[in-house]
């Protein structure tokens, strides 16, 4: 098993910036890829941003040049560094892990909040 901790969500201004974090603890040593993906009200839940344990990203058209996704391996952590944001940018942001023969690990979710 493997468990998330999210933290890092809030309310900013458009334009502003927040940073959030996912720390994986347990059976960590079989995950792969790690993901965030955010829920609007009423929306499908998308795919924001990705990283591979070897560091290969790949971000939503939408968040590109705004979006940073990195990861600390030693710490088991991914980080989304999220810059110039836009009221459309609120949602409820998950993280979520591939690790591999343990299966696929979902956090609780964060809430970040953009007002005009």
């Amino acid at each position: 098993q493997v468990q998330l901790v999210e933290s890092g969500g809030g309310l900013v201004q458009a334009g502003g910036s927040l940073r959030l974090s996912c720390a994986a603890s347990g059976s960590t040593d079989s995950i792969n890829v790690m993901n965030w993906y955010r829920q609007a009200p009423g929306k499908q839940r998308e795919l924001v941003a990705g990283i591979t344990r070897y560091g290969s990203t790949n971000y939503a058209d939408s968040v590109k040049g705004r979006f940073t996704i990195s990861r600390d391996n030693a710490k088991n952590t991914v980080y989304l560094q999220m810059n110039s944001l836009k009221p459309e940018d609120t949602a409820v942001y998950y993280c979520y892990v591939d690790a591999r023969w343990r299966g696929s690990f979902w956090g609780q979710g964060t809430q970040v909040t953009v007002s005009s």
